[in-house]
Order: C-alpha cells, then sequence, then structure tokens
C-alpha cells in the first residue's frame, strides 16, 4: 500500500509498503479515505521532537471504513464510517484513572507512537474509534479531532456571551475555534493572521473581523485563542492587550519565549495551557454535521498520499490560504 513515512528529522518518504498486520483481538482494521496534516505534525516533521520510531506513519487527524475487527471487538462492524481519537494513553495513571487521559503521564498520539492516516490502511485498538453520521463525507469527518481541540481550548478560556474574543492564526484549531465562537450571538470575533487569505476565508465563514495585533486594534478584547504557536507573537501580545485578558495557548511553539511577569501580575493577565482534549469528541461529532458547511470552506482537498511532503512544504512556507489541507487516502 502507499504511505507517508518519517524516517527522521526533516526525512519525509512516500514509499510502497506491506499492509498493516492483524487486526488482533481488541483491535480495527480500517481503510482510511481523509486525513488533515496538523501543526504538530509539521512541528514533529521540523524539529524531531516527537520521533520515538522511525520509519512511522504520520497522520492523527483521520476518517474512514472499518475493513476487519478483532475477535473481541464489540459495537464496530466492517462498514462502519469511523474517526480516530488521536490519544494513545496508559489507562494505569492517576490521569488517566481521573479520566483526564489528555494529561497522561505516558501520552503518545497516533502517528508516533504507532502508524497513523497517512496510508491507504490502517490498525488502531477499537477504544480509539468512533462511529460518526454515516452520511457525513470523509473529508469533513476527518476534522472531528481539531474541533475537539477547538471545543477544549474555547472551554478553558470561557468567554461570556457579549465578549470580545481575539483568535491569532488561521490554521484549523484558530479557523474552528473561530467558528465555534461565533455560534453565540452578541459575541465579537476579532482573526489576526499574517497569510491575509486565510484569514479573510475564516472571517467570510464566521462573520468574524481580521484586525492586526497593535494596541488600537486590541482594546475591547476580553479574551485571546493563541494558535499560532509563534513564541515571538506570545513574548509581545501581553504589553498590547487590556488588563484582565485570559491567554488561552493552544499552538505548538517553536523555542522558547520571553515575557516580563511584571506584565502579567501589573495587568491580571492570565496564560492558560490548553492540550488536546478531554471528553470533547462526541460533541466535536454531533456538531459536524451542523457545521460541515463551513468546515468545508477551510479545506483544501487538492492532495493524496504521493503530495504529502509537497504538502508539508507549502504550508511550512505559509503559502497555502487554506486552514487546512486534506489527504484523500482512499
Amino acid at each position: 500500500m502507499l504511505a507517508a513515512r518519517l524516517h527522521g528529522k526533516g526525512d519525509l518518504r512516500v514509499e510502497r509498503i506491506p499492509p498493516p498486520d492483524g487486526p488482533g483481538p481488541h483491535e480495527v482494521r480500517m481503510a482510511v479515505r481523509a486525513a488533515g496534516i496538523c501543526g504538530s505534525d509539521l512541528h514533529n516533521y521540523r524539529t524531531g521532537r516527537w520521533i520515538t520510531r522511525a520509519p512511522s506513519t504520520p497522520g492523527h487527524e483521520f476518517a474512514g471504513e472499518v475493513v476487519s475487527v478483532g475477535a473481541a471487538v464489540q459495537g464496530l462492524v466492517p462498514g462502519d464510517r469511523v474517526v480516530a481519537d488521536s490519544r494513545f494513553w496508559c489507562g494505569a495513571c492517576p490521569a488517566c484513572v481521573a479520566g483526564r487521559h489528555h494529561l497522561c503521564t505516558q501520552l503518545g498520539f497516533v502517528g508516533e507512537v504507532c502508524d497513523g492516516g497517512f496510508a491507504e490502511e490502517v490498525v488502531l485498538p477499537a477504544r480509539l474509534l468512533m462511529k460518526h453520521d454515516q452520511g457525513l463525507a470523509s473529508e469533513v469527518a476527518a476534522t472531528a479531532e481539531p474541533l475537539a481541540v477547538a471545543l477544549h481550548a474555547v472551554a478553558r478560556l470561557a468567554p461570556g456571551p457579549e465578549d470580545t474574543v481575539l483568535v491569532t492564526g488561521s490554521g484549523m484549531i484558530g479557523a474552528l475555534s473561530a467558528l465555534l465562537l461565533a455560534q453565540v450571538p452578541g459575541r465579537t470575533v476579532l482573526i489576526a493572521d499574517r497569510n491575509a487569505q486565510r484569514a479573510g476565508r475564516v472571517a467570510e465563514a464566521t462573520g468574524g473581523r481580521v484586525v492586526d495585533i497593535e494596541a488600537a486594534a486590541l482594546s475591547a478584547v476580553s479574551g485571546v485563542i493563541e494558535a499560532t504557536g509563534s513564541a515571538a507573537l506570545l513574548s509581545g501580545l501581553p504589553g498590547l492587550l487590556p488588563g484582565g485578558v485570559r491567554i488561552a495557548m493552544v499552538g505548538i511553539y517553536h523555542g522558547a519565549f520571553e515575557i516580563d511577569p511584571t506584565i502579567l501580575v501589573e495587568r491580571e493577565i492570565s496564560l492558560t495551557g490548553c492540550h488536546a482534549f478531554t471528553d470533547e469528541l462526541p460533541k466535536a461529532l454531533a456538531l459536524l454535521p451542523q457545521l460541515s458547511g463551513a468546515i468545508a470552506s477551510f479545506l483544501d482537498l487538492s492532495s493524496g498520499i504521493a503530495d504529502v511532503p509537497a504538502a508539508y512544504d507549502r504550508i511550512i512556507r505559509g503559502q497555502s490560504p487554506w486552514p487546512k489541507t486534506i489527504i484523500r487516502c482512499g
């Protein structure tokens, strides 16, 4: 089968490999139909930070169809349309026992600790698969995982119904966060991104307003979802914001950042980390049919598995006008 394989930092190859073995008793074999390229995929490719096995098949945002199930699997049958939960948790640490799988002390992700979705087929533990609306396009279903991340970020920010919220970055997490924020009448959504085409696309779909990151444009902001992963932006942001603002950080950052803690104290600005998601994936699946029209407008559907390296390069260079590139795998 065809797969995109990460052999090391900066070394991504499209190869013909044998189909996966299995499924084992508690596993499911699925045909991947669509998979999204995530910022964390790009971060791992650029830095090698989470390479724990090589070569491996990246991709943790994907949807497809069940091909076969292990003897002990219940609730899934061949033909079911499913999405993957990206989190590979241990189930035994204190965080897992408390149901906070995203804070597992041994947490890994599909596409890292096991092969992921940039391939024609994949075998995963049945516990990581959820059925979705059978009439939903696979390309839209593949956005369930980033939608769950956006739901978690918005919940961590906890904006009021009439707040003005700034979303920095209009990649898919920023775009989906803006879309979720805009579902509340009376709330104002501001969007900032160096890629004007992408910011404009998100503003059109959400009714948000594109702004520059400067103090005059941010004077009414009460909350920020920071989805760029830019350490330089995060370093300067507190000095541009009014007092009392909470910044929910959901980007994957390249390098360290410096912030004068006195600014945080004097202006009561809060920095809140947002890692993956907790129990939001079922809610994301329930919301997808309602939001599918707007989400479809965020998607670049032009790439197949053979195009993955070129798509990585295009996104890294900031040349894509789309919040999300979807790889059509089937």
